[in-house]
């Protein structure tokens, strides 16, 4: 659809309750202004291929403003298996915006590293993992701490293919993530991990979908934040499980850490089955830190502030644990890591 034509999404719609279509717009609601490109770089022998068009048959209404803002448009063709893939992105400018498409023919990890001082950034994502094939991707959002931030992502995963995904966000004031997957074929599978520090004034909403309309199709999906001074996290996932389609196995799991009196958080799992013979859970918990746990690390000689920080980053990398590409997982963890360290100095 064109955007100019879209009606602005009320808030009683689920998607867009924590985070309304004009508090995540660059500028005013029924504009599309001008924009600068995202700059992609790609390590490990790949390189990216600028394509002139993409696909504009989006109604959601994020996708379909990205489209028509334009900026620029990449696609990288995986063809032979690969340890690990390196893309950097850069924003610049004002409001930069970028599409990155992945065509996944051969086994690989792709780790995409998203950095700039642009005010406002938006990036959409899509991937076809083909058939028998394996991808683990991961998403660094190390955006500056004043910037807006719109991420929209699209996955199809065919027969017997395996997606992790593995996203951590630790950049942008304001961010908004829309990240859907559909498993298209028996056997694919997908395993997901969402880590978020939020910190300071932060508000950071994080939506995931992930459709199931074969049977015999395999999903976990797993999503930690820890939350401090007035900082606002949103998780909230939709697992669909298509008529007919048998012995599914699917679970989500949402976990907030709350680290201040005026950090908030949501978890809002939900799950849409159709088929009668599956496997399907959810479950959801907030809490503030175990004061026993406090007490064991401080009688062992550590600060208050080192007591927090250690049991903070082990609940996050914990995200990871569902993961089990060990490269996605090291270079997750070690960003993770380095990023938890320069805040307990700093």
């Amino acid at each position: 659809m064109i955007y100019q034509k879209m009606a602005i999404p009320p808030r009683s719609e689920h998607l867009w309750r924590y985070t309304p279509w004009p508090r995540i717009h660059p500028s005013s609601p029924d504009e599309v202004p001008d924009v600068v490109d995202l700059v992609f770089s790609v390590d490990g022998g790949h390189t990216l291929e600028a394509i002139e068009e993409l696909e504009n048959s989006h109604d959601d209404i994020a996708r379909a403003f990205l489209h028509s803002a334009g900026g620029s448009k990449n696609r990288l063709l995986i063809s032979q298996d690969s340890d690990i893939i390196q893309v950097h992105v850069r924003a610049t400018g004002n409001i930069a915006v970028g599409h990155l498409h992945l065509d996944v023919k051969a086994s690989c990890a792709v780790l995409i590293h998203l950095s700039g001082e642009a005010e406002w950034v938006g990036i959409h994502v899509t991937g076809n993992v083909q058939p028998n094939t394996q991808i683990a991707y991961g998403f660094i959002n190390e955006l500056d701490t004043n910037t807006k931030f719109l991420r929209c992502e699209d996955w199809l995963v065919e027969r017997d293919g395996e997606l992790e995904h593995a996203t951590l966000s630790i950049g942008g004031s304001r961010c908004k993530s829309d990240l859907r997957s559909t498993l298209n074929g028996t056997g694919s599978s997908i395993r997901q991990s969402v880590t978020a520090n939020a910190v300071g004034s932060r508000h950071d909403d994080e939506h995931v979908e992930i459709h199931h309309l074969h049977g015999h199709t395999f999903s976990d999906l797993v999503m930690n934040s820890a939350c401090s001074g007035s900082s606002h996290f949103i998780a909230t996932g939709l697992l669909t499980i298509a008529e007919g389609a048998n012995k599914t196995d699917a679970s989500q799991v949402f976990r907030n850490l709350l680290l201040s009196k005026k950090a908030r958080a949501e978890a809002i799992p939900e799950l849409e089955v159709l088929a009668d013979d599956v496997s399907a859970a959810h479950g959801a918990a907030s809490a503030p830190v175990d004061p026993n746990q406090m007490h064991y690390l401080m009688s062992r000689g550590l600060s208050p502030d080192e007591s927090q920080a250690l049991i903070v980053g082990g609940f996050l990398l914990n995200a990871f644990s569902n993961l089990t590409n060990k490269y996605l997982t090291e270079e997750m963890q070690t960003r993770l890591t380095v990023h938890l360290e320069c805040e307990l100095k700093g």
